[in-house]
């Protein structure tokens, strides 16, 4: 496999401003295919804004942001919202999951909009519902996300961020709303779920917990990202 081929997310030099104030001041990373990166650092560091950038939901001040060789900074909204759909799965603090669709629908949606979109929806079916049961949620599928528990949304979000086996996995401590010993469980099937698939993975998280199980942590402190602070491959 080619050194490009193996480079899931790549930012270089990402600079975002806000009137006077650098939120990011030359970000720089790299992750490969099937790495799990977590990234600390105090609250109003920057972790949430970097997050955005590399998702391409901001536009960097300047720098520049590729996704498996594609550049998400260089191009129009149409393009960068392409990518994102086919390229990455997003899980957020909140579930973020459509109110008037099942779990199921919900999961699946990537799948239809993204570079996997097929055109039955048996075919969508076939390919949730083997997710669901892994992550312990086949049971309700059929519900809507008010009819379930805020673990079981949690769970579904990232079932729908893995489903379409996405190039990379952004990550922004999607289990804040749960308690330590839930959030670590989701954490960990998150993880899993990504590493099988070969995507890469990057969490923002304060639980050294889950840095635990993360292969490397860097940390993000006046807008700048930091040398790892230590190996935490399992």
């Amino acid at each position: 496999m080619s050194k490009l081929a193996e480079l899931a997310i790549s930012a270089q030099g990402v600079t975002v401003s806000r009137g006077d104030t650098l939120v990011l001041d030359g970000a720089s990373l790299t992750v490969s295919s099937g790495e799990v990166v977590g990234l600390m650092g105090p609250s109003g560091s920057g972790k949430t804004t970097l997050l955005a950038v590399l998702a391409g939901l901001l536009v960097p001040t300047s720098g520049d942001v590729s996704i498996g060789g594609d550049s998400i900074t260089r191009v129009g909204d149409r393009r960068r919202s392409a990518i994102r759909l086919a390229k990455l799965g997003l899980v957020f603090q909140g579930d973020e999951l459509l109110p008037d669709l099942t779990i199921e629908e919900n999961v699946s949606l990537p799948l239809r909009f993204g570079r996997s979109a097929i055109g039955s929806t048996t075919d969508s079916r076939e390919m949730v519902r083997p997710v669901l049961e892994q992550l312990e949620i086949d049971a309700i599928a059929e519900r809507l996300p008010e009819e379930v528990s805020g673990g079981q949304l949690q769970r579904a979000a990232i079932a729908r961020a893995i489903i379409h086996r996405p190039l990379g996995v952004l990550a922004d401590e999607p289990t804040t709303s749960l308690d330590g010993e839930a959030s670590r469980n989701a954490m960990s099937l998150l993880i899993g779920l990504a590493r099988a698939s070969g995507s890469a993975v990057i969490v923002v998280t304060h639980d050294d917990a889950v840095a635990a199980g993360c292969d490397r942590v860097l940390t993000l402190s006046d807008g700048q990202l930091r040398s790892p602070l230590r190996d935490h491959r399992l």
